[in-house]
């Protein structure tokens, strides 16, 4: 009897252990996907923020950054219902199947592959502009981008992204600390008055072109279904997604309201170069894990996508034969040469986050949920008064992708024609 019983409680024991350890590793796994999420989330769009309130001025802009947040959060909130709904998505090209069948698929897939290359081409941008800060236009702004092609196709050669988790936070914490030493040192070195304005009178495209700014600051979505399905419990989505919004929102607003306070309407942008000749070597300095590490990571996702799309079923799939490594080269160095020569030839920074936002935020943030919604609730979107409110919501979200789109579409692409078609391609200074 007693052996009966200390084996009984030998095996409680075990069973408690292990339900314990299955807790231990769910509640990790909820913090590596939140903690992901926000790495991921927090990049190179908050260097537009402040010359985005310089633009506006402090009222407006902060109404944008908690507006934009609020419809963000709705927007994934929305993306989580939808993967609740039908497991099988994976991606945004998993969801444009269930839509519009393999065209959507291969709609959907190229313009999120699209959308990586463009932000990828924003990270060799910016690697230009580091270096022609840190050595005082050393040499060729070509050069740079050059380089910074090179660094970031030898980062994307290994097949598989282990530590993802840990490069995205070091991601994280390198441009929180750059914006960080940014902050202090403008607000060192800022005069006894420094003019701000409330508001501000400015043309259509400058304020849209500032509102696109601001937007790129939101358009983390596209890689949602992702997080979501690497999550224990799906459910959990909507916690990991409001601390998202809570973590970034205040950050932003924070980070740009002060830089904005001490270096006055004429911020600069990326704002990094508003920190003075010396500390701004600094904070770019600092800056660099971001730009390299978080282009890296866009760039595997698209490498990824097109060796899967061409060896899926094959057994090439997972071998190191000699094609599937030559494949795996090849493809990164072609995303990564498309990546330079958008670079180049959009070459100012403010003007090709407002395209990336515009032709691809717009939809993957903003008007593919609203069509999610709309998709999941059909059949019943008057059949309440709650369902009548929640269906001119998601329509009016989906007009503003619209307007998003074709608006800023024509103002970045104008702003792209007078300010960068003397720039492009060219040895001349990117820095400001």
């Amino acid at each position: 009897m007693m052996l009966w019983l200390k084996r009984r409680n030998m095996l409680m024991g075990r069973r408690q252990m292990t339900r314990l350890e299955m807790k231990n590793a769910e509640r990790s796994n909820i913090v590596s996907c939140r903690g992901v999420m926000v790495a991921e989330n927090i990049s190179l769009g908050i260097l537009s923020l402040s010359s985005a309130v310089a633009t506006l001025g402090i009222v407006p802009a902060v109404i944008l950054l908690l507006g934009l947040s609020a419809i963000s959060w709705y927007t994934g909130y929305i993306m989580g219902q939808f993967k609740l709904r039908f497991p099988q998505i994976h991606s945004m090209g998993d969801a444009g199947e269930l839509l519009m069948g393999r065209f959507g698929r291969e709609l959907f897939g190229i313009g999120q592959l699209l959308f990586l290359i463009f932000l990828m081409a924003s990270h060799i941008l910016t690697f230009s502009v580091v270096f022609n800060t840190i050595t005082n236009h050393g040499t060729c702004t070509i050069v740079f981008g050059v380089v910074g092609l090179v660094v970031s196709f030898i980062g994307a050669l290994p097949r598989t992204m282990g530590k993802v988790y840990w490069m995205s936070m070091a991601s994280c914490i390198s441009i929180v600390t750059a914006t960080v030493v940014t902050m202090i040192a403008i607000g060192v070195q800022a005069p006894d008055h420094v003019h701000v304005n409330v508001t501000t009178k400015v043309s259509f495209q400058d304020a849209f072109l500032a509102v696109t700014n601001i937007i790129f600051a939101y358009i983390a979505h596209v890689a949602f279904f992702g997080f979501i399905s690497e999550m224990h419990d799906p459910r959990d989505f909507p916690k990991s997604l409001t601390m998202l919004q809570v973590v970034d929102t205040s950050l932003y607003i924070v980070t740009a309201m002060v830089i904005y306070r001490y270096a006055g309407p004429d911020v600069a942008s990326p704002a990094l170069s508003s920190a003075g000749p010396l500390m701004k070597k600094v904070a770019y300095g600092l800056a660099i894990p971001t730009v390299v590490i978080a282009g890296v990571v866009f760039g595997h996702v698209a490498c990824k996508y097109i060796y899967v799309r061409i060896f899926r079923g094959s057994a090439h799939m997972h071998q190191n034969s000699f094609l599937a490594i030559g494949s795996w080269v090849a493809i990164a160095l072609g995303v990564w040469v498309v990546a330079w020569v958008i670079a180049e030839s959009i070459p100012v920074f403010n003007e090709l986050l407002s395209l990336i936002s515009s032709l691809f935020g717009s939809w993957f943030s903003y008007g593919l949920p609203a069509i999610f919604w709309l998709v999941m609730n059909k059949g019943r979107w008057f059949s309440t008064r709650s369902k009548i409110c929640l269906t001119i919501v998601n329509f009016f979200i989906l007009a503003f992708a619209c307007a998003l789109c074709g608006m800023g579409l024509y103002v970045s692409g104008k702003s792209i024609h007078d300010s960068s078609s003397k720039a492009s391609w060219t040895c001349k200074n990117n820095a400001t």
